[in-house]
């Protein structure tokens, strides 16, 4: 009897590890044909591991002529690295400027169907293309400079502070606006004091990210045109002075780091 138990219970713990384990071969077969995809896509790609070898060799002797950095050229950097934060600064402040009023159309929770949508569909369309694309029909549009990278950058900013802010008013407490409402206030006042308290925090938030993002996205564009140090960096690297295009990464990465740390106090302390 306790042989005949025993045997059952085996049985039912078994059955029970099937139950709580069972093969999706749905999911495996998706996996299959990823992994097929990907090396159909290397083979067009022309991704071989003689091409990588080769490509790697050509790395090193080009790593080995960037050693040791260069900064004889300390004054032409130190011009474009100013310029890349100003491009960043200006182009963070605009945007924010535009995306504060553009969140609040775009929340459907505050706005009706036709207006929210509209605007959504406008911070879509900032959204739709990458800052280098955007910086290319800007500098072909009113010509080489700084200009070109600050409009760029603009609507990359409104593009994606304009979305997280409208998410963001959408996830707010209406208790608070109704209260603030029940006491006869008008629209711009209800936004003041029961909506921009409950999204502040999240708001500082995206503008210091965004200004993080705009400092990187300035060198970027400044490779097509757009001013800063981009230009400067490109130059170096036409001229094959490999050196130069060391001490520029450097310093480009050590204005990040200063802007991360800039971004966390801000953050700590307004929020």
């Amino acid at each position: 009897m306790s042989a005949t138990r025993s045997m059952s219970a085996a049985r039912s713990m078994k059955a029970a590890r099937r139950a709580a384990f069972p093969p999706n071969w749905w999911a495996r077969l998706g996996w299959a044909l990823m992994a097929v995809y990907v090396v159909y896509a290397a083979h067009r790609l022309g991704f071989v591991p003689e091409r990588f070898a080769t490509g790697l060799a050509h790395g090193q002797r080009f790593l080995a002529r960037m050693f040791p950095p260069n900064f004889d050229r300390w004054g032409l950097i130190q011009s474009g690295i100013i310029e890349s934060i100003q491009i960043a600064v200006i182009a963070t402040v605009a945007g924010i400027l535009l995306a504060l009023p553009l969140g609040f159309l775009a929340a459907r929770n505050l706005m009706p169907p036709s207006i929210s949508w509209s605007a959504r569909a406008f911070i879509a369309l900032c959204r739709s293309f990458h800052p280098i694309i955007v910086a290319i029909l800007f500098v072909k549009a009113i010509g080489f400079g700084a200009l070109a990278g600050i409009l760029a950058l603009v609507v990359a900013s409104v593009g994606f502070i304009a979305k997280l802010f409208a998410e963001a008013i959408e996830e707010i407490s209406l208790k608070q606006v109704e209260a603030v409402r029940a006491t006869g206030a008008g629209f711009l006042a209800i936004l003041i004091m029961g909506v921009v308290p409950q999204v502040l925090p999240r708001f500082i938030g995206f503008s210091t990210y965004q200004l993080d993002s705009n400092l990187r996205n300035s060198t970027m564009v400044g490779i097509v045109g757009g001013g800063g140090i981009g230009a400067t960096l490109f130059t170096a690297y036409q001229r094959f002075d490999f050196d130069v295009v060391l001490a520029i990464l450097i310093v480009i990465v050590a204005m990040i780091m200063l802007a991360e740390i800039v971004s966390g106090w801000a953050r700590r302390v307004f929020q």
